[in-house]
């Protein structure tokens, strides 16, 4: 089956992930990622590929070596779910043969349009096939297009015996997109030596540094008393926290950073005069600077309390995961061949910070060292997410030249 085939099914299948799970202490947060992963342990089966589903939804397979060869492991993951800020549910795949470089109509009734002036990526698949929304959803190339290269690259293994290679190792993970992917995978069993995570974006991509995270709960507790007899008792939750929010630097807005530059993103606010809760989250590459900024946030939490009384203000920060670079560095042989896979493939390898997280960057933590590789997707998250066949197509390309490189 083909690359683009198998994604369009992959597509079709709901598998939203949520930050509120179905049931407490059950994972994954959502149940219908399961049956995505079922699928694909029975397709790996099919393919004859001794494939293992265990009691939180990991999908781990094992492709033997056809070699005497000392060679390294190499493992290659993706998750299967899609993020919770829009809707993955009845997406509706447009194909677009021969994209022209003109803007796209997503959807006609909704005036929904997809710019090349807003979207300049789009100038770069002229003459290309392309896979689009129809505007309403997202379209589940982050991450079912690195789902759907592993795949393919696995049957072309299968089906090829004369092309030599070592142990090859497949995981597929739930839970990537609300930051549990690895939450329950076990390194030790999963076999690899070493892994590449297939979800970046553009073709190309080789990406082995990211932000360290934390997260900052922040609590305002106030006090609410009827307004028209409120004076000197009334302590408003909503005001504090705004007070809060301003003591931030502005210029660490994620709207307005960059490249290595940092930022403390309130992504979640609700709350009445009487309680307000508000969800933080920081990143910066620098791991000093990461303290710097959480030593912020218990500073000005530190100064309200003082300032409204102990106890108006709790924050809760706590750590997410780290840069992966330092761990990535003593093994940059997985950097050096998968750059020199794609020159063979005269594909241009591009290297720039990840700004965000990865599931790899957790898995180098825990003794899997574990870079990201390019997808062929854009616009992740969003109603003008797309992707090109052809680019999905070298991106598979990408993950056998690696195999075939630690061969020689």
């Amino acid at each position: 089956m083909k690359v683009k085939d198998r994604f369009l099914k992959y597509v079709s299948f709901d598998t939203q992930s949520s930050h509120i799970p179905e049931k407490e202490g059950v994972y994954p947060s959502t149940a219908k990622q399961l049956v995505l992963l079922e699928y694909l342990r029975d397709e790996l089966i099919a393919m004859g590929i001794d494939t293992k589903m265990d009691d939180y939804g990991y999908v781990t397979a094992k492709i033997p070596a056809n070699t005497d060869k000392e060679i390294p492991k190499i493992g290659f993951i993706a998750h299967v779910d899609t993020s919770p800020d829009i809707s993955g549910k009845d997406i509706k795949p447009r194909i677009i043969e021969n994209y022209d470089g003109n803007d796209i109509i997503l959807n006609e009734e909704l005036g929904i349009i997809m710019k090349t002036a807003e979207f300049s990526s789009l100038r770069n698949h002229i003459g290309e096939e392309l896979i689009v929304t129809d505007g309403t959803t997202l379209l589940g190339a982050d991450d079912k297009a690195g789902v759907a290269e592993i795949m393919t690259m696995a049957e072309f293994l299968v089906n090829n015996p004369d092309f030599l290679h070592g142990d090859v190792y497949i995981a597929f993970t739930p839970d990537e997109e609300v930051g549990c992917g690895t939450e329950y995978f076990d390194v030790k069993n999963f076999g690899a030596d070493f892994a590449y995570t297939v979800d970046g974006g553009g073709v190309g991509e080789v990406e082995y540094e990211n932000f360290n995270a934390a997260n900052a709960a922040i609590t305002i507790n106030g006090v609410n008393i009827h307004p028209g007899t409120a004076k000197n008792k009334m302590k408003n939750a909503i005001l504090i926290a705004m007070e809060f929010q301003s003591m931030l630097p502005a210029n660490e807005n994620p709207m307005y950073t960059e490249g290595y530059e940092g930022f403390s993103h309130l992504n979640e606010i609700e709350g009445n005069v009487e309680k307000v809760s508000m969800n933080y989250i920081i990143r910066d590459h620098d791991r000093d600077l990461l303290e710097m900024k959480k030593a912020r946030f218990e500073k000005i939490a530190s100064y309200l309390n003082d300032k409204y009384g102990e106890g108006t203000v709790i924050a809760d920060i706590k750590d997410s995961y780290y840069n992966m670079k330092e761990l990535i560095l003593p093994h940059f042989h997985l950097i050096e061949n998968a750059y020199l896979a794609m020159r063979e493939l005269e594909i241009t390898p591009v290297t720039i910070p990840i700004r965000g997280g990865t599931d790899g960057a957790r898995l180098s933590y825990e003794g899997l060292p574990c870079p990201n590789l390019a997808t062929g997707g854009y616009n992740f998250h969003g109603r003008y997410e797309y992707i090109s066949v052809d680019a999905m197509e070298k991106c598979m390309q990408v993950l056998l030249r690696i195999i075939e490189i630690y061969a020689r």
